[in-house]
């Protein structure tokens, strides 16, 4: 695997099947302050092609025409990924079939671990607790998160963030996704993308992904060197 250096992973949809719990997590934070706003599932399907917490709820609130300001939603955002970190440290979250696998095989053949996520680092580091029981840190060499960015997916930012953060070059390094704004900004960056659509995502367009598979099962790592 001598032309390849690095994996760069998403976090929700990707390393696990995370979005019902954050759907959880707004909607508890909106009912605690009162705010009259409840996502079900089909509303939160459709605000997943706003990629960033907060910029969701500026969508709904200009959707409906009034809401709480932007330094409201800013904090509405800490109180629901407060609530998402207890929910992830509740347990029984798994990670999607083959990713376990995958990062202990990347790890074990010398390639660098990153993640590229519009997520906040406090929704990943409760995520890698969750499934590995250790930080952010210790399981991947880099963490490029959405607020780091002045664009979040579809544009390249958070992947070319890594990049810089690895000190590689695109050709050095998969990206692994499981939406079509996943796609877009990894191949923006210049990646190479594998898909696994996820719950929320398996409707959508993968135009440009080098693979779409149903999950990371007995990934073939050799393939991609």
């Amino acid at each position: 695997m001598s032309g390849l250096a690095a994996l760069i992973f998403d976090v929700d949809g990707t390393l696990a099947e995370t979005e019902e719990a954050h759907r959880a997590a707004f909607n508890a934070a909106f009912a605690a302050a009162g705010l009259g706003w409840h996502w079900s599932m089909a509303d939160y399907g459709r605000l997943l092609t706003t990629t960033g917490g907060k910029e969701r709820m500026a969508r709904w609130r200009e959707e409906r025409g009034s809401g709480p300001s932007d330094a409201t939603i800013a904090a509405l955002h800490g109180e629901k990924t407060a609530r998402y970190a207890a929910l992830m440290a509740g347990g029984g979250l798994m990670a999607r079939p083959g990713v376990l696998a995958l990062v202990a095989a990347g790890r074990a053949a010398g390639l660098r671990l990153a993640v590229a996520t519009t997520t906040s680092p406090g929704n990943v580091e409760a995520l890698t607790q969750a499934l590995w029981g250790r930080a952010a840190g210790d399981v991947f060499d880099v963490v490029a998160a959405g607020d780091e960015v002045a664009a979040k997916k579809p544009a390249p930012d958070v992947y070319a963030l890594a990049l810089r953060r690895l000190g590689l070059p695109a050709a050095a390094a998969l990206a692994f996704e499981d939406s079509r704004n996943g796609v877009l900004s990894a191949r923006a960056a210049g990646l190479r993308v594998v898909v696994t659509p996820s719950a929320y995502t398996a409707g959508e367009d993968f135009a440009g992904a080098s693979e779409v598979l149903a999950d990371l099962t007995g990934f073939d790592l050799a393939r991609w060197g």
